[in-house]
């Protein structure tokens, strides 16, 4: 089939999963379940209808990006910092725990001793988007559960950057490594932070103030703001992602960042389709046979193991029981940043295609079930129970 035009693209996707969200509202389901199963049927694996998935894929990042920004407009810098600094042990034993699964998995199926590293690292981590999509704003972002899971996911973050450096630095060997790590934390990091915090001190706050009656210019300089921070830590060495939350922790100390986020967030629910779209036609189901023993069982026990292993390290770090339970339901799945490293390290030819579609299949199948824990048992802007649907 041609390869079709970003305006028919744009059709396909969206009159689908306006048809497909329909259905799934109707039938109490997951929303983004209907995305990422549309991005399979329309997808280069499916259909093909869709069938430019690197597209796809860079236009979705924007709404990572978006959704990073607003998850920094609610955080005060002090704030911020003493979160961090709760939640660094849990997030640290958790890491050690979830490796360890990732790699004894891959290891006695017989994968190269690389492929059950690679493995363990992507089993680390939890999603950003589900754990923040699923997060009430107005309720939880300020409450000390929301608290827990942003710290949490934060920290993860982090961690997940310096998993990509070293993955793209394994051919050359140790000194690049380091040199890249040492170059990343002790100059490119500072260096945004710096740039964000004058930023906004000497030319943000005070142009905001002198034209803070005209919404469009608000809404435009705060798009600007956002993209300019995630192009300059690009630029640096960094993620977009890190450069877009930095720009939103910059500026919460703004009087009208709050305005700021809610005048953002149909924008990024609009890019945030695609990126669940895009997750399901990178999804390759005629290969699926093969994998499917190892995927289904990476994905089931992290699916199992993640809620509990949460709930134990913040029950000894002194949280309630229910505070712990929810946090890890909130955290028991993997990440995008999963899918991102998998797609890496098959580029480096680190990982061979095989284990690489044991990542994503088992990534994606913990993102829907992980959704189906959340909605039907806890407060969310998605929850098909009325009493618990919150935003």
């Amino acid at each position: 089939m041609p390869e079709a035009g970003i305006i028919e693209s744009f059709f396909y996707i969206f009159a689908g999963a306006a048809l497909l969200a329909t259905v799934a509202l109707y039938t109490r389901q997951p929303l983004l379940v209907a995305y990422i199963g549309l991005g399979a049927l329309l997808g280069p694996f499916g259909l093909s209808w869709v069938n430019d998935a690197a597209l796809i894929a860079e236009i979705a990042e924007f709404g990572i990006i978006f959704l990073l920004f607003l998850v920094g407009l609610d955080l005060q810098p002090g704030k911020l910092r003493n979160m961090v600094g709760a939640s660094l042990l849990s997030a640290v034993c958790t890491t050690v725990v979830f490796f360890a699964l990732g790699f004894g998995i891959m290891s006695a199926y017989g994968f190269t001793t690389t492929e059950a590293i690679v493995t363990g690292i992507a089993a680390c981590f939890s999603s950003t988007i589900l754990g923040i999509k699923l997060l009430p704003t107005t309720v939880l972002h300020h409450r000390h559960v929301g608290e827990l899971v942003i710290s949490l996911l934060l920290i993860q973050d982090m961690l997940a950057i310096l998993a990509i450096l070293l993955l793209t630095s394994m051919d050359n060997g140790l000194g690049s490594l380091m040199t890249q790590l040492t170059s990343t934390f002790l100059v490119s990091l500072p260096i945004l932070l710096l740039v964000a915090l004058a930023g906004v001190r000497f030319v943000m706050l005070r142009i905001i103030s002198a034209y803070d009656a005209f919404h469009e210019f608000i809404f435009l300089i705060a798009i600007g703001w956002c993209l300019g921070l995630a192009f300059f830590a690009h630029q640096l060495g960094l993620s977009f992602e890190i450069g877009a939350f930095i720009g939103g922790v910059s500026l919460a100390t703004s009087p009208i960042a709050q305005y700021i986020a809610e005048a953002l967030r149909p924008l990024r629910d609009f890019f945030l389709v695609l990126f669940f779209f895009g997750v399901g036609a990178g999804l390759n189901l005629q290969v699926l046979p093969e994998v499917w023993q190892p995927a289904i069982l990476l994905g089931g026990l992290l699916i199992v193991a993640k809620p509990m292993v949460f709930r134990v390290t913040l029950k000894q770090q002194g949280e309630s029981h229910e505070t712990a339970t929810e946090v890890g339901y909130r955290l028991g799945q993997a990440s995008e940043f999963s899918l991102l490293l998998s797609y890496i390290a098959l580029a480096n030819a680190l990982i061979g295609t095989g284990a690489g579609l044991v990542i994503q299949f088992a990534t994606v199948l913990t993102l829907i079930v992980s959704s189906y824990f959340v909605i039907f048992r806890f407060p969310s802007p998605i929850a098909p129970n009325p009493a618990l649907r919150r935003d």
